[in-house]
């Protein structure tokens, strides 16, 4: 038995997310299917998460075992030719056997793009929230550093979240001006329901003056999610990478590449 890791990329505007649901289409079944045909049997993806409906993903890492392992390439450029436009394989590799998508994880990284304009963007408004009112970056930043540590984010979850604890260690929670962009760059160990969207929804709130950057630290301490802010909408929000500190694949494993051949 092989484990063969995928890395892929996506539109999410017309999915209901990552997981199978009976209420819609999701990315996962459409790669299912895909690979499926490639393979002649079907799979299922194990992924390092989920993303919620409307949610875009640059690096969205998952796995299957198989028995019959076929080239990388057929993986990648196999699989794709069977993919809509709004996803694609971006790498297929031979794993070590027990690499596992989720819990080999160290930490993921999520940028969430604010629009900053007055007059809305066709072309930007597919992949951003759009946020007319001025916003004081520098209080937003403030604002931000307050949430990297090891925290309980109860307050920035949402209804229904089934995690086991609330608990989360973030590394890093960057703003990044690239005008008209303002992008909240997140790297955390794993996040909540809705984590980052309530957490982008909350600066920005600090930076149109609603709130305070120290209010963030009672928001932690008091746990309910009534007092942090809006969630801010799906479509600014993408998984950009997965960090599996070199673990995916291992040195001096043959493993074939995207030429077909062993190495």
């Amino acid at each position: 038995m092989s484990v063969v890791r995928l890395v892929i990329e996506y539109d999410g505007t017309q999915y209901v997310g990552w997981q199978i649901q009976p209420n819609g289409l999701a990315v996962q079944q459409v790669v299912e299917d895909a690979l499926a045909r490639i393979c002649g049997v079907r799979h299922r993806l194990v992924s390092s998460g989920r993303t919620d409906a409307g949610v875009h993903a640059r690096g969205m890492v998952a796995h299957f075992v198989t028995d019959k392992l076929l080239p990388m390439r057929a993986y990648r450029d196999g699989v794709n030719r069977h993919l809509p436009a709004d996803i694609a394989v971006r790498d297929a590799a031979l794993a070590c056997d027990d690499f596992h998508a989720r819990y080999s994880a160290r930490s993921k990284w999520y940028r969430y793009s604010i629009y900053r304009a007055a007059v809305r963007s066709p072309m930007a408004c597919r992949f951003s929230w759009q946020v007319r009112g001025r916003l004081d970056v520098q209080a937003m930043r403030e604002a931000a550093e307050l949430f990297v540590g090891r925290h309980d984010f109860s307050a920035f979850r949402a209804s229904g979240c089934a995690a086991r604890t609330t608990v989360r260690e973030l590394f890093s929670v960057d703003l990044v001006k690239e005008d008209p962009l303002l992008q909240v760059d997140v790297r955390g160990e794993g996040f909540l329901r809705n984590m980052v969207r309530i957490m982008v929804g909350t600066l920005v709130e600090v930076g149109l003056g609603s709130r305070s950057p120290c209010e963030i630290e009672d928001m932690l301490s008091a746990g309910g999610r009534d007092r942090a802010g809006v969630t801010a909408p799906p479509q600014g929000l993408c998984l950009m990478a997965v960090d599996y500190a070199g673990q995916d694949v291992f040195p001096g494993q043959k493993c074939l590449d995207m030429s077909g051949t062993f190495r």
